[in-house]
C-alpha cells in the first residue's frame, strides 16, 4: 500500500490512523483464529516456538491498536470496535492449511503492517501541515510500532528459516 501523498488534515490523519487500527485488528484476529481454528489433532501438533509467536502477535497487535485509538480519540472520532472486525475475519477466512500456512499467513500480516506505517510516517514527515495532536508524538508512536513491525516480520522469518 502506498499512500502517494501528503497528510493534510486531520480528517485525513484521522482516516490513516483508523485504517492501522483495522489493520491491527485484522492481525489480532488472524492470529488468534489461527490456533483456534485448527483440529483438536493438527492444534497439539503446532510447537510451542510457532504458538508464542502467535500469542505475542496477538498481544502485540492488541497494544497497537489501543495506542493508535489513543491518537484518534484526541482527534476527537471513533474505530471501528474489534468484535465487528474478528466476526468479519472468521467469516472471511477458513482455517489455515498447516503450520507453513499459519507462518506464511503471519508474515504477509507483519510485512502489510510494516509497509503501511513506514508509508504513513513518510507522508506525514512530507506534510507541512499542522494538527491538533503533537506531531513528534504521533511520529514517535508510528515509528515504535513500526519497528515492532519489522522485529515480528523477523521472528518469523527465523522461524520459517529453521524449519527448511
Amino acid at each position: 500500500m502506498s499512500l502517494g501523498q501528503r497528510v493534510s488534515s486531520d480528517h485525513q490523519l484521522t482516516r490513516l490512523l483508523q485504517i492501522g487500527v483495522v489493520l491491527e485488528e485484522v492481525v489480532e484476529s488472524r492470529a488468534d483464529h489461527h490456533l483456534e481454528s485448527l483440529p483438536d489433532s493438527e492444534r497439539e501438533e503446532i510447537d510451542e516456538e510457532v504458538r508464542e509467536l502467535l500469542e505475542e502477535a496477538t498481544e502485540e497487535s492488541a497494544q497497537h491498536r489501543e495506542r493508535l485509538e489513543t491518537l484518534i480519540d484526541e482527534l476527537d472520532a471513533e474505530t471501528v470496535p474489534y468484535e465487528e472486525i474478528n466476526r468479519l475475519v472468521s467469516d472471511r477466512y477458513g482455517p489455515p492449511e498447516d503450520t507453513d500456512g499459519i507462518l506464511y499467513d503471519q508474515l504477509c500480516n507483519e510485512e502489510t503492517a510494516y509497509k503501511f506505517y513506514d508509508d504513513l510516517i513518510e507522508a506525514i514527515d512530507a506534510s507541512e501541515a499542522d494538527f491538533s495532536v503533537d506531531r513528534g508524538r504521533v511520529l514517535g508512536t508510528l515509528r515504535s510500532i513500526r519497528a515492532e513491525e519489522r522485529e515480528g516480520a523477523q521472528e518469523v522469518t527465523e522461524v520459517m528459516e529453521r524449519r527448511e
